[in-house]
């Protein structure tokens, strides 16, 4: 098992649920942590919020490239090295294929697929100086099934499933394992009983626990595909039974 205590991580999307969860859980392993969010205000107010010398915010745009790239150049000067990067940030757009704009599909394309290219690349680049490293990129039950109204996002996390396993085969020798966390529905600010009413209760239904799922249990995923040094190229379900159908 390796040893997370005194490493860096980036994660990508910190400033709020699954990010912000892992954040958390890699303080607790004594981490430092770079709290990457589009959200400037909100970022900035979660690290803040945490009070620790080890957590320190930047502003990120996933889906541009110079951007990535700063995140990653910033993580080195402030912290010296990049152990583990977290591709947790990205976007939907809920729309019926025939009606969806160009335009939106490509953005979604761009945050959730060639986001994780842009922090694959300039990290992988780091990590090959120091001797190795973990990546893990968010991805969704949403990269194994179908949703109707979902395309962009179906196609992005089924892309990145598979684009995955390529980096992971690529990189084993060089010591750099990547791995992928694909939840079921989880417990959000926009996803709760109170803003989605009946909806909510189906959703529900369709997870044999009974339940949604919180972001702590896919922080907890995150940190066992960092932890352990054995496990590389491996799309992790954590999602209350909802593919197993």
């Amino acid at each position: 098992m390796i040893e997370l205590n005194g490493k860096t991580a980036i994660v990508t999307g910190g400033a709020s649920g699954i990010g912000l969860a892992t954040v958390e859980a890699f303080l607790k392993k004594r981490m430092n942590v770079v709290l990457a969010d589009f959200n400037e205000e909100g970022g900035s107010a979660a690290a803040e919020r945490l009070g620790s010398e080890k957590v320190t915010f930047i502003h990120v745009d996933t889906g541009n490239e110079d951007s990535v790239k700063s995140m990653i150049e910033y993580t080195v000067k402030h912290f010296g090295q990049v152990d583990v990067l977290v591709n947790n940030a990205g976007i939907g757009a809920l729309a019926e294929t025939h009606e969806l704009t160009a335009e939106d599909y490509h953005k979604v394309i761009s945050v959730n697929q060639d986001g994780v290219f842009y922090g694959s690349k300039y990290a992988i680049r780091e990590m090959m100086k120091t001797g190795g490293g973990s990546i893990v990129n968010t991805s969704s039950i949403l990269g194994f099934v179908g949703q109707p109204g979902a395309f962009a996002y179906n196609a992005s996390k089924g892309a990145v499933n598979t684009l995955t396993k390529s980096l992971a085969l690529e990189y084993a020798d060089k010591k750099i394992r990547v791995n992928s966390v694909n939840p079921g529905y989880v417990e959000s600010g926009m996803v709760n009983k109170e803003a989605l009413g009946d909806y909510y209760d189906g959703l529900v239904a369709k997870h044999p626990v009974g339940r949604l799922g919180v972001p702590e249990e896919i922080a907890h995923a995150i940190v066992f595909l960092c932890e352990n040094e054995f496990v590389t190229g491996i799309n992790l379900l954590v999602d209350g039974g909802y593919t197993a159908q």
